[in-house]
């Protein structure tokens, strides 16, 4: 099946943060205390997407360790240290993987880093070190079977 129509959906729910409902009652029982305020640093169509992960991947694998539930609550919290703007978003999903990398502007570095940046941020505030390296691996899984969970799960939400 073809990713477009997830996409589409995910740029609709993008548009204004007004439209966000993340449910960070759900979130917080399976955080602790440094997670959840990472967590609550995040946009809220962020946290909502971190949302639906979590709980497609629970769906699917209801044994999930809690640190996998976590990181992938928070697996985009790198996005975190920018200001969400839906033009960026947009621009950046356009541009070829394999080029972006070259190109220098903020927004696309930020594309490309945000998993070690949301690692730090969650090691800096004391979270678990097994969600942190989670995080850090979600577009890199490399033969790590839960952060290739993580990975799938993230690009199907």
């Amino acid at each position: 099946m073809s990713p477009l129509p997830g996409k589409i959906a995910r740029l609709a729910r993008s548009i204004s943060a007004a439209q966000a409902r993340p449910d960070d009652a759900w979130a917080a029982a399976r955080l602790n205390g440094g997670e959840l305020r990472v967590y609550r640093g995040m946009d809220p169509r962020d946290r909502e997407h971190g949302l639906r992960v979590a709980r497609a991947l629970l769906a699917a694998c209801p044994q999930a360790r809690p640190e996998l539930v976590a990181a992938a609550i928070l697996h985009d919290c790198g996005k975190s240290i920018r200001t969400y703007r839906v033009w960026e978003r947009v621009a950046v999903g356009l541009v070829p993987y394999r080029v972006g990398h070259a190109l220098p502007w903020q927004p696309l570095e930020l594309r490309f880093n945000h998993p070690e940046v949301g690692a730090g941020l969650v090691r800096a505030a004391g979270g678990r070190e097994e969600v942190a390296r989670l995080i850090e691996r979600h577009h890199a899984p490399a033969g790590d079977p839960e952060a290739e969970l993580l990975y799938r799960f993230d690009h199907l939400e």
